[in-house]
């Protein structure tokens, strides 16, 4: 009889897959066996990485930049994004705060690795990115959830994170504009929950990674931006991916107070070490050369932001607000929850979406792991005429159920 394995961490078995991976899988299956299948799922810029970036990845490779680098990156690229950061947002780093990871996702996760002792809890704000919770999970911590509906635009207020806060809670993870609502913390809303957690002397893991993509002539504001007391409780969490249009190159970067960012690094040496060397000096370009490409890109997401809008709050049964940075849309699929369509009866926003893939050919993706049931997001990051195509699907879709 073959003897029984011990059992493996048991972190890592409490850490579940994605929930969007069921639609993915389907919506590949569907385009692989040659179906018209429209993707709004991909959480990255549909343009190609502006060509003088590509070309500074190249040379990097002729001239031989193949090497290991420091832990924390290339000092050149720290200097590259502490630049970028006084430039864009008017955040002072030193080059010794900065510790490049590979992909800002890479950045959230060393930094939760290096803050949280197990039993530690980490308030979240929702709707949220479902790996936040996930991570937090691996570190050994206790996510708690504080959720904020349509009503609030999805913003939550600093009451709400006053009262979730206990004697366990050791940070709270914010993402401005947000993944997966597209909303933006303004300068007042953030001096409320600053205030809150200087006075509970709470860390900030403020995911900044859609910060150049605002829309309306919203100015950005970071809450690392509101002080010295909260900047130095501020982790913020940055990169070139979806600003850069670089998500494959994999690099990000989180700022810290220097001794907080030497301990990072530390990890970051007996782990993946640094990111791709190719990647990082690409990265310097980004940073340092022309920013034009990105203007551009922000103003072709606001216009596919304001036609979809639109259209879609033109469809019977559906409707969604106005999001104001990012590349998403949170649309509200409540009406249909109860209700039969194509003989199944709809009792979730995952039954929805898992349905319209299968008779609309349109994949989306279901926020009930996002903290947010009852409602569908739809990437922007995709062509004007295939948002149409989408649009005009949802309508069949409806119609004809």
């Amino acid at each position: 009889m073959q003897q029984e394995l011990k059992p493996i961490s048991s972190i890592a078995a409490k850490v579940q897959a994605s929930t969007t991976l069921v639609i993915d899988s389907l919506f590949k299956e569907m385009k692989a066996v040659g179906k018209d299948v429209v993707g709004f799922g991909a959480g990255e810029p549909d343009f190609p990485t502006p060509e003088h970036i590509k070309q500074a990845g190249i040379a990097a490779i002729e001239q031989n930049k193949t090497k290991y680098t420091p832990a924390a990156g290339l000092m050149e690229l720290r200097k590259a994004a502490a630049y970028r950061l006084e430039q864009d947002f008017g955040l002072h780093y030193e080059p010794a705060s900065v510790v490049v990871a590979s992909g800002a996702k890479h950045a959230v996760y060393i930094t939760l690795m290096v803050l949280c002792n197990p039993g530690d809890e980490v308030v979240i704000a929702a709707p949220y990115w479902l790996s936040y919770s996930e991570m937090v999970k691996q570190a050994g911590a206790v996510p708690v959830i504080v959720a904020a509906g349509e009503e609030q635009h999805f913003k939550i207020t600093a009451e709400q994170l006053e009262a979730a806060i206990t004697d366990k809670t050791k940070a709270f993870m914010l993402n401005s504009p947000s993944n997966p609502t597209g909303m933006v913390y303004s300068k007042e809303e953030l001096e409320a929950i600053a205030e809150v957690c200087i006075r509970h002397n709470l860390y900030v893991i403020a995911d900044d990674i859609y910060a150049n993509l605002v829309y309306d002539g919203i100015a950005y504001q970071s809450i690392a931006s509101l002080g010295d007391e909260i900047k130095r409780r501020t982790i913020v969490i940055n990169g070139v991916s979806k600003s850069y249009a670089m998500t494959g190159w994999r690099i990000g970067y989180a700022c810290a107070e220097p001794a907080l960012a030497k301990v990072m690094s530390n990890y970051l040496s007996h782990s993946t070490s640094a990111p791709s060397t190719i990647s990082q000096v690409a990265a310097i370009e980004a940073l340092t050369g022309p920013q034009e490409d990105i203007e551009f890109m922000r103003q072709a997401f606001q216009a596919r932001r304001d036609h979809l809008v639109e259209r879609m709050n033109k469809i019977d049964g559906i409707s969604c607000i106005k999001p104001q940075g990012a590349f998403y849309v949170m649309m509200n699929m409540k009406n249909f929850l109860g209700k039969t369509m194509y003989g199944k009866t709809i009792e979730s926003d995952s039954d929805f979406a898992q349905l319209f893939l299968e008779k609309g050919l349109v994949a989306t993706v279901p926020c009930e792991s996002f903290a947010a049931p009852g409602f569908i997001r739809w990437s922007y990051a995709t062509s004007m005429a295939d948002i149409d195509k989408g649009l005009d699907r949802l309508e069949a879709f409806i119609q004809n159920a």
